[in-house]
């Protein structure tokens, strides 16, 4: 009979998944740039927008650990998830028809926290779909469709933008919002397996040490990693907003359209090889994929620090999809290694999105900082470092988390 960590889910839940993180990209994408567009035409100052922004960055910071929490506690992680994109939903339409400030404000808050839920709920869902053992490719088919979610978004949003008004980008949302709902219902919920699902094994006396918060909280592995996805986001997070301050100061007329390839090219890249890096982690272990990635963060920003060709910049984004690749399958999927036995497996994701938003949020101090007292190429080879550093972190102190075949 197979074990706790043997699933065999049906392809009607597989594909109901794979649907609900595509619509769901499609869904997040229009609360990205688009805002800033939409309240600019609706008269806001770039000081109220700012605000906006800062208050929906703040939420999703500190709400990163009691979103995991939270998952760990419900009995359904469909349906937390339904909320949560309920809650996204009517967000948008609140951005759509009333956009005054009081109104706006709130909806930018529900969307955070909402938002603080849907990634480590992804991950819950699909860890108690196949369990441990194959999670590593079921996250890779993760991250292909949130990729392809993402680019197809982009284009619809960029065409209903330009066509109709910066306002109908919401509406849009709110109908991808209704589709990912769709989608999830899709999904058996009889076939995710809670205690899985929570990072828990099914014991008759369970090991108070084990599944103790503090325990985890003190994991080595658990440390290490969240350093090295601090240095991480510290390195990556600036580097296109700041070659795209570049690119605009060397050619701005052609600006929009090259900055537009440099978020397609890595999102494709995603697309193509991320199935391959879950299949990869297994084959070879979770250290030798984080190398990777981190030389090629090096690499990037050594090489956008040197190239001065704005066409050449979109060639050197290749490096930056292979980044993104790795790290989108390993977060949840080193968390599930570490946490799994603990029954708090989205309470240890929490923590790893809270070092990616402290990490994110010092990049692109620092590097404007260094950009406006040393210059453009002191900026990027900063963040080459830290990349570099990352990758000694991962080589020096981070032990492999694969979990051990069974015979």
């Amino acid at each position: 009979m197979a074990g706790p960590q043997d699933r065999h889910p049906s392809a009607q839940s597989q594909r109901g998944l794979d649907w609900f993180i595509f619509f769901l990209a499609d869904v997040q994408t229009g609360f990205g740039p688009f805002v800033a567009v939409y309240l600019t035409t609706q008269k806001w100052t770039q000081s109220e927008i700012g605000l906006i922004l800062s208050i929906g960055g703040i939420v999703g910071l500190i709400g990163q650990m009691p979103g995991g929490a939270i998952i760990d506690a419900a009995r359904s992680e469909r349906l937390v998830a339904g909320l949560a994109v309920a809650t996204i939903g009517v967000s948008a339409l609140a951005y759509a028809a009333w956009p005054i400030f009081p109104v706006v404000a709130l909806a930018a808050i529900l969307h955070a926290a909402a938002s603080c839920v849907l990634g480590p709920v992804i991950a819950a869902i699909s860890l108690g779909l196949v369990g441990p053992r194959a999670i590593g490719e079921r996250l890779g088919r993760n991250a292909r469709f949130a990729s392809l979610g993402n680019g197809v978004a982009a284009g619809v949003m960029g065409v209903v933008g330009y066509l109709l008004s910066s306002r109908a980008v919401f509406v849009v949302s709110f109908a991808f919002a209704v589709a990912t709902l769709l989608a999830l219902a899709r999904i058996r919920d009889r076939e995710i397996d809670p205690e899985q699902a929570h990072g828990a094994v099914a014991r008759t006396e369970p090991d108070p040490d084990a599944t103790s918060v503090l325990h985890l909280l003190h994991r080595r592995p658990l440390v290490v990693f969240a350093c090295t996805v601090f240095l991480l986001q510290f390195a990556n997070a600036a580097m296109l907003p700041l070659m795209a301050g570049i690119v605009t100061e060397r050619s701005s007329e052609g600006a929009p359209a090259l900055i537009a390839l440099c978020i397609i090219v890595p999102q494709a890249i995603v697309a193509l090889i991320s199935p391959s890096v879950g299949r990869k982690a297994q084959a070879w272990g979770r250290r030798p994929l984080l190398m990777i990635a981190f030389a090629a963060l090096a690499v990037r920003g050594a090489l956008f620090a040197t190239v001065h060709d704005p066409s050449l910049l979109v060639a050197v984004q290749v490096l930056d999809g292979i980044t993104a690749a790795v790290f989108g399958v390993m977060i949840p999927l080193i968390v599930a290694d570490v946490a799994f036995g603990s029954g708090h497996f989205n309470l240890a994701q929490g923590v790893i999105g809270t070092a990616t938003g402290i990490g994110a949020s010092l990049s692109t101090v620092v590097a404007g900082t260094m950009s406006d007292h040393f210059g453009h190429g002191f900026a990027f080879m900063g963040l080459a470092a830290a990349a570099l550093s990352g990758l000694l972190v991962v080589l020096t102190f981070m032990p492999e988390t694969r979990l051990a075949e069974e015979p």
